[in-house]
């Protein structure tokens, strides 16, 4: 059991298929203790997302719920549209094709809970970083924040 109080949001660039330097988004997971009681299987996304800026579409192999705090914007789910808003909360099954734009001319702020410490991303559109526009998506990845660099 932990409490998390410092998010430590950070632009979200570095990653080719995902490039949104005016976005920024904080990952947060209970920290591993020595005496092994913390919750292992759950992360949490937090994302201040920039007005007109989008996360691209793509799967996971979990289920994922996105919760809007603030704001308004469309999520695209299996290529259907639906606006949510704040208060609105998206429950996205393993493998649906899935993504947020920003619509509003405000800040989007959302969560995303996903039931694993492990995330894998697999990429179907992209926001290119610079250099890399004419690149198709890079291969599925998985990441692991309580150890890999994001």
């Amino acid at each position: 059991m932990s409490v998390v109080q410092d998010r430590g949001y950070r632009p979200i660039v570095g990653d080719p298929d995902d490039h949104r330097p005016r976005s920024s988004w904080a990952v947060v997971f209970d920290p591993p203790r020595e005496d092994g009681r913390y919750v292992r299987d759950v992360t949490c996304m937090f994302e201040r997302m920039a007005p007109g800026d989008a996360i691209p579409i793509h799967t996971h192999e979990i289920d994922e719920v996105v919760a809007v705090e603030d704001g308004r914007g469309t999520c695209r789910i299996d290529g259907e549209e639906i606006v949510i808003t704040a208060g609105g909360v998206a429950f996205i099954p393993a493998g649906s094709p899935h993504g947020i734009r920003n619509d509003g001319d405000t800040v989007l702020s959302l969560t995303a809970f996903l039931p694993s410490a492990a995330i894998d991303v697999t990429y179907l559109e992209r926001n290119a970083a610079p250099g890399t526009e004419g690149d198709p998506p890079q291969p599925p990845m998985r990441f692991d924040p309580r150890v890999d660099e994001f």
